[in-house]
Protein backbone atom coordinates (compact mmCIF):
# COMPACT_ATOMS: atom_id res chain seq x y z
CA UNK A 1 0.00 0.00 0.00
CA UNK A 2 0.75 3.85 -0.60
CA UNK A 3 2.30 5.42 2.49
CA UNK A 4 0.35 8.38 2.75
CA UNK A 5 -2.83 7.50 4.53
CA UNK A 6 -6.17 8.45 3.34
CA UNK A 7 -8.80 10.30 6.01
CA UNK A 8 -11.47 7.84 6.03
CA UNK A 9 -14.17 8.83 8.27
CA UNK A 10 -14.60 6.51 11.24
CA UNK A 11 -18.34 5.84 12.38
CA UNK A 12 -17.78 6.31 16.12
CA UNK A 13 -16.48 9.82 15.49
CA UNK A 14 -18.69 10.65 13.94
CA UNK A 15 -21.65 9.31 16.38
CA UNK A 16 -19.64 11.82 18.64
CA UNK A 17 -20.74 14.65 16.57
CA UNK A 18 -24.55 13.09 16.16
CA UNK A 19 -23.86 12.61 12.64
CA UNK A 20 -25.17 9.15 10.98
CA UNK A 21 -23.85 8.79 7.12
CA UNK A 22 -25.89 7.36 4.68
CA UNK A 23 -23.74 4.80 3.79
CA UNK A 24 -21.64 2.65 5.95
CA UNK A 25 -18.71 1.31 3.99
CA UNK A 26 -18.18 -2.56 4.81
CA UNK A 27 -14.47 -3.59 4.59
CA UNK A 28 -14.48 -6.79 5.57
CA UNK A 29 -12.00 -9.43 6.57
CA UNK A 30 -10.03 -9.58 3.19
CA UNK A 31 -9.62 -5.81 2.69
CA UNK A 32 -8.71 -5.29 5.84
CA UNK A 33 -6.31 -8.00 6.52
CA UNK A 34 -5.09 -9.30 3.16
CA UNK A 35 -2.35 -7.31 1.74
CA UNK A 36 -3.28 -8.00 -1.81
CA UNK A 37 -7.30 -6.59 -1.26
CA UNK A 38 -6.27 -3.36 0.74
CA UNK A 39 -5.21 -2.28 -2.80
CA UNK A 40 -8.90 -2.70 -3.68
CA UNK A 41 -9.77 -1.24 0.00
CA UNK A 42 -7.83 2.05 -0.90
CA UNK A 43 -8.80 2.64 -4.46
CA UNK A 44 -12.75 1.90 -3.38
CA UNK A 45 -12.38 4.53 -0.97
CA UNK A 46 -10.16 7.05 -3.02
CA UNK A 47 -13.22 7.03 -5.60
CA UNK A 48 -16.02 7.20 -2.35
CA UNK A 49 -14.12 10.80 -1.16
CA UNK A 50 -13.29 11.79 -4.81
CA UNK A 51 -17.19 11.53 -4.88
CA UNK A 52 -17.79 13.38 -1.67
CA UNK A 53 -19.85 10.42 -0.76
CA UNK A 54 -21.91 10.47 2.94
CA UNK A 55 -20.03 7.56 4.32
CA UNK A 56 -17.88 6.05 7.19
CA UNK A 57 -16.27 2.50 8.06
CA UNK A 58 -16.82 0.66 11.55
CA UNK A 59 -12.84 0.04 12.21
CA UNK A 60 -11.82 -1.33 14.91
CA UNK A 61 -15.35 -2.30 15.99
CA UNK A 62 -15.78 -4.28 12.42
CA UNK A 63 -16.26 -8.19 12.83
CA UNK A 64 -16.53 -11.33 10.52
CA UNK A 65 -20.02 -11.38 9.17
CA UNK A 66 -19.83 -15.19 10.46
CA UNK A 67 -20.28 -16.48 6.67
CA UNK A 68 -17.62 -18.73 6.21
CA UNK A 69 -18.98 -20.14 9.25
CA UNK A 70 -22.08 -20.69 8.52
CA UNK A 71 -20.76 -21.84 4.94
CA UNK A 72 -18.60 -24.40 6.72
CA UNK A 73 -21.38 -25.93 9.40
CA UNK A 74 -21.05 -24.09 12.29
CA UNK A 75 -24.37 -22.47 12.90
CA UNK A 76 -24.08 -21.26 16.46
CA UNK A 77 -21.40 -19.66 15.56
CA UNK A 78 -22.69 -17.84 12.36
CA UNK A 79 -25.27 -16.81 14.51
CA UNK A 80 -23.38 -15.29 17.28
CA UNK A 81 -21.02 -13.07 14.78
CA UNK A 82 -24.26 -12.29 13.07
CA UNK A 83 -26.45 -11.11 16.16
CA UNK A 84 -23.25 -9.22 17.70
CA UNK A 85 -22.65 -7.07 14.13
CA UNK A 86 -26.66 -6.86 13.95
CA UNK A 87 -26.18 -5.07 17.56
CA UNK A 88 -23.69 -2.74 16.33
CA UNK A 89 -25.51 -1.72 12.98
CA UNK A 90 -28.31 -0.99 14.61
CA UNK A 91 -26.77 0.96 17.31
CA UNK A 92 -25.41 3.50 14.49
CA UNK A 93 -28.42 3.43 13.00
CA UNK A 94 -26.97 2.00 9.73
CA UNK A 95 -29.63 2.05 7.01
CA UNK A 96 -27.01 1.56 3.82
CA UNK A 97 -23.98 -0.88 3.26
CA UNK A 98 -21.46 -1.39 0.83
CA UNK A 99 -19.37 -3.74 0.10
CA UNK A 100 -16.67 -4.84 -1.60
CA UNK A 101 -17.14 -8.31 -1.09
CA UNK A 102 -20.30 -10.64 -3.00
CA UNK A 103 -19.57 -13.46 0.61
CA UNK A 104 -20.59 -10.23 2.99
CA UNK A 105 -22.99 -8.97 0.21
CA UNK A 106 -24.87 -11.81 0.08
CA UNK A 107 -24.82 -13.00 3.59
CA UNK A 108 -26.13 -8.96 4.48
CA UNK A 109 -28.88 -9.06 2.26
CA UNK A 110 -30.09 -12.52 2.67
CA UNK A 111 -29.29 -14.18 5.86
CA UNK A 112 -28.96 -11.46 7.89
CA UNK A 113 -32.95 -9.96 7.61
CA UNK A 114 -33.75 -13.56 9.19
CA UNK A 115 -31.95 -12.50 12.90
CA UNK A 116 -33.27 -8.93 12.73
CA UNK A 117 -30.56 -6.84 10.40
CA UNK A 118 -32.18 -5.65 7.37
CA UNK A 119 -30.61 -3.25 5.32
CA UNK A 120 -29.96 -2.07 2.19
CA UNK A 121 -26.66 -3.74 1.04
CA UNK A 122 -25.07 -2.65 -2.44
CA UNK A 123 -21.72 -4.03 -3.72
CA UNK A 124 -19.20 -2.01 -5.06
CA UNK A 125 -19.61 -3.14 -8.56
CA UNK A 126 -23.66 -2.03 -8.31
CA UNK A 127 -22.72 1.31 -6.61
CA UNK A 128 -19.54 2.40 -9.37
CA UNK A 129 -22.30 1.32 -11.99
CA UNK A 130 -25.02 4.04 -10.67
CA UNK A 131 -22.29 6.82 -10.61
CA UNK A 132 -21.67 6.06 -14.04
CA UNK A 133 -24.97 6.00 -14.83
CA UNK A 134 -25.69 9.09 -13.04
CA UNK A 135 -22.71 10.37 -14.52
CA UNK A 136 -20.76 11.46 -11.31
CA UNK A 137 -18.10 9.30 -12.79
CA UNK A 138 -16.29 10.47 -15.83
CA UNK A 139 -13.33 8.36 -17.07
CA UNK A 140 -10.65 10.79 -17.50
CA UNK A 141 -7.73 8.29 -19.76
CA UNK A 142 -7.69 5.72 -22.44
CA UNK A 143 -5.37 3.31 -20.75
CA UNK A 144 -7.59 0.68 -20.94
CA UNK A 145 -9.36 1.38 -25.10
CA UNK A 146 -8.95 -1.50 -26.95
CA UNK A 147 -7.01 -3.69 -24.11
CA UNK A 148 -8.39 -7.25 -24.23
CA UNK A 149 -9.70 -8.08 -20.47
CA UNK A 150 -12.31 -11.17 -19.11
CA UNK A 151 -14.27 -10.82 -16.61
CA UNK A 152 -14.56 -14.02 -13.74
CA UNK A 153 -18.13 -13.93 -12.21
CA UNK A 154 -18.09 -14.40 -8.36
CA UNK A 155 -20.70 -17.10 -7.26
CA UNK A 156 -22.09 -14.67 -5.02
CA UNK A 157 -22.77 -11.79 -7.24
CA UNK A 158 -23.70 -14.14 -10.35
CA UNK A 159 -25.70 -16.80 -9.77
CA UNK A 160 -26.65 -16.17 -5.72
CA UNK A 161 -27.97 -12.81 -6.52
CA UNK A 162 -28.02 -12.52 -10.55
CA UNK A 163 -26.28 -9.40 -10.93
CA UNK A 164 -24.13 -10.13 -13.95
CA UNK A 165 -23.79 -6.81 -15.87
CA UNK A 166 -23.08 -4.08 -13.47
CA UNK A 167 -19.07 -5.39 -13.35
CA UNK A 168 -19.11 -6.43 -17.26
CA UNK A 169 -20.55 -1.63 -17.63
CA UNK A 170 -18.01 -0.93 -15.64
CA UNK A 171 -15.63 -2.27 -17.70
CA UNK A 172 -17.14 -1.70 -21.26
CA UNK A 173 -16.91 1.67 -19.89
CA UNK A 174 -13.54 1.94 -19.64
CA UNK A 175 -13.03 1.17 -23.79
CA UNK A 176 -11.78 -2.17 -23.05
CA UNK A 177 -12.68 -5.33 -25.12
CA UNK A 178 -14.49 -7.95 -23.05
CA UNK A 179 -13.69 -11.09 -24.21
CA UNK A 180 -15.65 -13.92 -22.49
CA UNK A 181 -14.47 -16.96 -20.61
CA UNK A 182 -15.83 -20.08 -22.25
CA UNK A 183 -18.02 -21.08 -19.46
CA UNK A 184 -19.26 -17.59 -17.94
CA UNK A 185 -22.48 -15.80 -16.10
CA UNK A 186 -25.11 -18.27 -14.79
CA UNK A 187 -22.90 -20.92 -16.45
CA UNK A 188 -19.37 -19.59 -14.84
CA UNK A 189 -17.21 -21.97 -12.91
CA UNK A 190 -16.51 -21.31 -9.17
CA UNK A 191 -13.22 -19.78 -8.51
CA UNK A 192 -12.97 -22.93 -5.90
CA UNK A 193 -12.75 -20.97 -2.55
CA UNK A 194 -16.85 -20.49 -1.99
CA UNK A 195 -18.17 -22.48 0.54
CA UNK A 196 -16.17 -22.50 3.06
CA UNK A 197 -13.14 -24.30 0.45
CA UNK A 198 -10.74 -21.57 1.07
CA UNK A 199 -10.16 -23.03 4.60
CA UNK A 200 -9.36 -26.10 4.08
CA UNK A 201 -7.13 -28.69 2.27
CA UNK A 202 -8.16 -29.91 -1.28
CA UNK A 203 -9.92 -32.76 -1.29
CA UNK A 204 -8.93 -35.67 -4.17
CA UNK A 205 -9.31 -34.94 -7.52
CA UNK A 206 -7.37 -35.05 -10.83
CA UNK A 207 -6.91 -31.03 -10.66
CA UNK A 208 -8.01 -27.79 -8.32
CA UNK A 209 -10.79 -25.86 -9.44
CA UNK A 210 -8.82 -22.52 -9.09
CA UNK A 211 -6.30 -23.86 -12.09
CA UNK A 212 -9.39 -25.09 -14.56
CA UNK A 213 -10.57 -21.68 -14.05
CA UNK A 214 -7.33 -19.99 -14.50
CA UNK A 215 -6.96 -22.01 -17.73
CA UNK A 216 -10.61 -21.41 -19.54
CA UNK A 217 -9.25 -17.43 -18.48
CA UNK A 218 -5.69 -17.55 -20.26
CA UNK A 219 -8.03 -19.59 -23.18
CA UNK A 220 -9.40 -15.89 -24.01
CA UNK A 221 -5.87 -14.01 -24.85
CA UNK A 222 -6.97 -11.42 -22.75
CA UNK A 223 -4.19 -9.15 -21.17
CA UNK A 224 -6.18 -8.96 -18.08
CA UNK A 225 -8.37 -10.90 -15.55
CA UNK A 226 -10.77 -8.42 -13.71
CA UNK A 227 -12.84 -9.60 -10.73
CA UNK A 228 -14.67 -8.43 -8.01
CA UNK A 229 -14.24 -10.29 -5.00
CA UNK A 230 -11.46 -11.36 -2.73
CA UNK A 231 -11.69 -14.64 -2.76
CA UNK A 232 -11.53 -14.95 -6.54
CA UNK A 233 -8.65 -12.71 -6.85
CA UNK A 234 -6.67 -14.81 -4.57
CA UNK A 235 -7.65 -18.12 -5.94
CA UNK A 236 -7.21 -16.52 -9.44
CA UNK A 237 -3.48 -14.88 -8.49
CA UNK A 238 -2.53 -18.24 -7.20
CA UNK A 239 -3.83 -19.98 -10.82
CA UNK A 240 -1.36 -17.27 -12.03
CA UNK A 241 1.40 -18.26 -10.47
CA UNK A 242 0.61 -21.88 -10.89
CA UNK A 243 0.94 -21.16 -14.60
CA UNK A 244 4.00 -19.23 -14.58
CA UNK A 245 2.10 -16.26 -16.10
CA UNK A 246 1.97 -13.80 -13.04
CA UNK A 247 4.57 -11.38 -15.04
CA UNK A 248 2.35 -11.85 -18.39
CA UNK A 249 -1.24 -11.55 -17.21
CA UNK A 250 -2.43 -9.69 -14.12
CA UNK A 251 -5.38 -9.78 -11.78
CA UNK A 252 -7.19 -6.45 -10.80
CA UNK A 253 -10.38 -6.05 -9.18
CA UNK A 254 -12.66 -3.70 -11.47
CA UNK A 255 -12.68 -1.00 -9.05
CA UNK A 256 -8.90 -0.51 -9.12
CA UNK A 257 -9.01 -0.23 -13.60
CA UNK A 258 -12.06 2.18 -12.55
CA UNK A 259 -10.19 4.04 -10.10
CA UNK A 260 -6.99 3.83 -12.42
CA UNK A 261 -9.26 5.64 -15.32
CA UNK A 262 -9.67 8.52 -12.99
CA UNK A 263 -6.70 9.09 -12.27
CA UNK A 264 -7.14 8.36 -8.37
Amino acid sequence: MENNPLKVPVMAELHAQDKTPEYLFWVGCAGAYDDRYKKVTRAFSKILLHLNIDFAILGNEERCTGDPARRAGNEMLFQMMALMNIEILNSYNIKKIITICPHCYNVFKNEYPELGGKYEVIHHTQFLRQMIDQEKIKVENDGYVNKMITYHDPCYMGRANEDYESAREIIKELGADLIEMRRNKSSALCCGAGGGQMFKEAEEGDKEIFIERTEEALETKAEMIASSCPFCMTMITDGLKYKNKEEEIFNYDVVELLANSMGL
